[in-house]
């Protein structure tokens, strides 16, 4: 708390850190928004329900994953920093407790081992392309052209 709201306020004021605070805010949260909406709200991606009564999904978890989960701009160095590599969410999901610096390497991996088992491996190669098909999954289900 200190030095995220009593410090700054100190330093420049009221008002110039409450502009600040609402403008980091705004934009981590537009950026964060579009990361997840790129990476699971898509065309391509899928969205099963648990079966009844059991309550229990039909794909064991990594296949899962890979329906579910897909990747974007992952060749764009300035995109992967600028979003600590969660445009690798299929390794992001895969392996949550490695490094996303090691992503790029995995991936090639796992796209590899998906091409030889006949998985899907769902990825983007542009943001243009991942926020294409966003729109489109919007406008498919949202009932209006």
């Amino acid at each position: 708390m200190y030095l995220f709201i009593i410090l700054p306020i100190l330093m420049v004021g009221f008002v110039p850190w409450c502009i600040g605070f609402l403008v980091f805010a705004a934009s981590s949260g537009i950026i964060l928004s579009l990361v997840f909406q790129l990476a699971h709200v898509i065309e391509e991606t899928a969205f099963p329900t648990a079966t009844q009564p059991t309550n229990k999904m039909e794909d064991e978890w990594a296949l899962h994953q890979l329906k579910t989960t897909a990747n974007f701009a992952t060749t764009n160095k300035l995109i992967t920093w600028w979003v600590g590599g969660l445009n690798f969410q299929v390794e992001h999901h895969l392996f949550p407790k490695i490094s996303h610096i090691h992503y790029p390497a995995i991936s090639s991996i796992i796209k590899q081992a998906c091409t030889d088992l006949n998985i899907p491996y769902i990825e983007h190669g542009s943001m243009y392309e991942a926020v294409a098909s966003h729109v489109a999954h919007l406008k498919t289900h949202g009932g209006k052209d």
